[in-house]
């Protein structure tokens, strides 16, 4: 808004004529604002009594509603005798001046309140000023750091290369974002999220930079504590099965370099499972806890030695020259097991059967290798237990048994033994329906209707999984349409396997069959990824997901917290959705460690700004302790069964049909925040 000035001149010679401030300003062309009238008054009869000039703010309103800020500038003229003779000055529109100020005003504000670290450089990078929040962050004072570069907290812990190649995507795009660790003044070292920006004048010349920093220390404790809790068995310490398959990958790509071999060994206890039934699980616990402690004592520090459930554990042996070089290995885990245990006061007699495989000998995927180590276990227990065997991968009948499997579900696939059916997802906070997971069965007509479990391992990494994952994604696609005919908008999500989205040409595909049903919007088809599934490629895998959200469809995370890598999918993929194991749902309202999980999954998915639901809501007291947690959307049987699609829409007029399962909820989660609030 442009400057102005009018001038004015009053006469007055009577000082009691009680001129207004209305009357004073009636040279400009505008309204005066109401708020200031009676202090402008006030000002003018003062002028009556005073002889010095002054100035005097106001507001005033333009024609169209505007807002302006004026300042007049007043000088009083008295005659001879000291009377008053003249009032005189000039009204200028000071609008601009008054925006920027109050610009400033709010800068310095942000500047000195927001909860990020602020840092601003000269274009040398000489820091010239910070905020309270880099201060409470850093442990540094601003006079400590001014006039320094900030490399003064480097960590350490980034090369050359990292801070070089921030540099120059900075000069390129005149801002960087990413993580980065920086020291504290007592030395601590911590992880930030850093966004620097350069700032330009009217001629293009860099004149500060301004970098925000958050602390991130808090987040990154709870990856470190999910990544444990993921990846490590809570009774005896050792890597789960999670942890197992990518030690047993990772050894394999070294036995490829290094041109030697490595054993995969299963161990099953003999006969804990009367142990268990005899003395209590208590004592079969403390067996598992001192036998592995046994077994871990035998290993060399490169070996690797997992629990993959119940009895079960399973070693890497590696840096083998021939297979024989592990016998005596082999030996001290059977010596190591063997023998008698003493638990508080029970001796106990045990030992162990072990089957063993060889890599690369046999030229198996890790999956594979642990499931042929296990199946030669099973022949150690036949020929007498407390022995090791070795598998046969020439040989053995596992091969032919699995292409027989192919074969009768390709003979299915083509014989639409195959169906879907739907397990309902609900909003137990709105009392709402969001949508139905899709779930395949076998409907075998000599073993009657099979669950996924049944089949699918049997199809993994195999080329028909292809096929069977896109007749899913087409008699999904034709449901969802057969139900909008009804006047039921009932989104579907189907899982996809890994293989199936690392396809180069998933996403044309996938558009070729939602282009065969137009009547149906892709945002009504949701993909969940199998977090158990091994994605080789995540950054291939995320520019195919994000093709596949320019078609319309989102993404979810499935199983979240029992896969491979749960932090490393959702930091890298664009997953809108997060579910919630149901083996942590499970157990949560009796095991601490499910409840931490979920918890942390919760408000994890809160950080990243992505959904949650719960599968696995089984009693109406899960459901309770999920709302209480900020989990509103859940599946599961308590809600409803999978069930076969003609009977979806009577569920979905009739939910929640249990008025006092869903009057149950709502009072349950009203008594926990007044106990809570109490």
């Amino acid at each position: 808004m442009q400057k102005s000035t009018s001038g004015y001149s009053i006469f007055a010679s009577d000082p009691n004529r009680n001129d207004s401030f209305s009357r004073v300003v009636t040279s400009c062309e505008n309204t005066l604002h109401p708020a200031d009238i009676e202090s402008g008054n006030r000002e003018i009869q003062a002028l009556f009594y005073e002889d010095k000039p002054f100035e005097i703010d106001f507001r005033m309103y333009r024609e169209n509603g505007d807002v302006i800020h004026m300042k007049s500038m007043v000088t009083v003229i008295r005659g001879n005798e000291g009377q008053l003779v003249r009032i005189h000055g000039a009204n200028i529109d000071v609008t601009e001046f008054e925006l920027s100020k109050e610009k400033l005003k709010l800068a310095a504000t942000v500047f000195t309140h927001t909860r990020e670290g602020i840092t601003i450089t000269d274009p040398a990078g000489n820091i010239m000023d910070v905020n309270d929040a880099f201060t409470t962050t850093t442990g540094y004072r601003r006079q400590e750091v001014l006039g320094k570069n900030p490399r003064m907290l480097k960590s350490g812990r980034h090369s050359p290369a990292f801070y070089a190649e921030l540099w120059e995507t900075l000069a390129k795009a005149d801002h960087w974002r990413g993580e980065i660790w920086n020291c504290r003044k007592n030395g601590e070292i911590y992880p930030e999220m850093l966004s620097i920006s350069a700032v330009r004048d009217n001629s293009s010349v860099i004149t500060h930079y301004v970098a925000l920093f958050t602390d991130i220390s808090h987040i990154k404790e709870e990856q470190t504590k999910l990544e444990r809790i993921a990846h490590y068995d809570a009774l005896t310490h050792l890597p789960n099965r999670i942890l197992l398959r990518q030690c047993l990958s990772a050894a394999m790509h070294q036995c490829q370099r290094s041109k030697q071999s490595l054993a995969v060994v299963f161990i099953d206890l003999d006969e804990f499972k009367a142990i268990n039934d005899e003395h209590g699980h208590h004592v079969g616990d403390e067996l598992l806890v001192a036998v592995s402690h046994r077994m871990k004592g035998m290993l060399r520090a490169d070996d690797t030695l997992a629990r993959i459930g119940g009895d079960e554990f399973v070693a890497i042996l590696t840096g083998l020259e021939c297979n024989h070089s592990c016998k005596s290995t082999l030996s001290r885990l059977l010596d190591a097991i063997s023998g008698s245990v003493t638990v508080g006061e029970v001796e106990l007699n045990t030992s162990a059967s072990m089957g063993v495989t060889f890599y690369p000998q046999d030229n198996s995927d890790s999956d594979l290798l642990v499931r042929h180590a296990d199946f030669a276990m099973y022949e150690a227990k036949k020929a007498g237990k407390n022995r090791y065997h070795v598998f046969d991968f020439v040989h053995d009948r596992v091969v032919d048994t699995r292409r027989e499997n192919i074969e009768r579900i390709r003979v299915a696939l083509n014989q639409s033994e195959f169906v879907l059916y739907y397990q309902p997802k609900v909003n137990i906070n709105k009392g709402t329906v969001i949508g139905a997971e899709a779930l395949i069965r076998w409907q075998h007509p000599e073993r009657g209707l099979l669950a996924p479990a049944e089949f699918l391992p049997l199809v993994k990494n195999h080329p028909i999984s292809i096929e069977l994952g896109e007749w899913v994604i087409t008699t999904a696609i034709n449901q969802i349409s057969a139900w909008q005919a009804l006047g039921l908008a009932i989104p579907v999500s189907i899982n996809i396997c890994a293989s199936q989205l690392q396809q180069a040409d998933f996403a044309k595909r996938l558009e070729v069959l939602l282009s065969a049903t137009p009547q149906v919007d892709p945002s009504y088809l949701q993909l969940e990824v199998l977090e158990t599934s091994a994605i080789d490629d995540l950054l291939h895998v995320s520019t195919i997901m994000n093709d596949c959200i320019k078609l319309g469809v989102s993404f979810a995370l499935d199983d979240f917290g029992t896969g491979y890598s749960s932090l490393t999918y959702l930091k890298h993929l664009p997953i809108n959705l997060i579910k919630i194991d149901q083996s942590f749902i499970r157990d949560m309202l009796t095991n601490p460690d499910d409840l931490m999980i979920v918890e942390s999954v919760i408000g994890l998915a809160k950080s990243f700004k992505r959904e949650v639901i719960a599968e696995g809501v089984e009693t109406i007291a899960h459901s309770t302790a999920l709302l209480q947690l900020g989990c509103d959307l859940v599946q599961g049987y308590r809600i409803a069964r999978p069930m076969h699609a003609r009977d979806i829409p009577k569920w979905v007029v009739d939910w929640p049909s249990d008025e006092v399962f869903y009057a149950s909820i709502l009072a349950n989660k009203k008594v926990q925040r007044l106990a809570i609030h109490d």
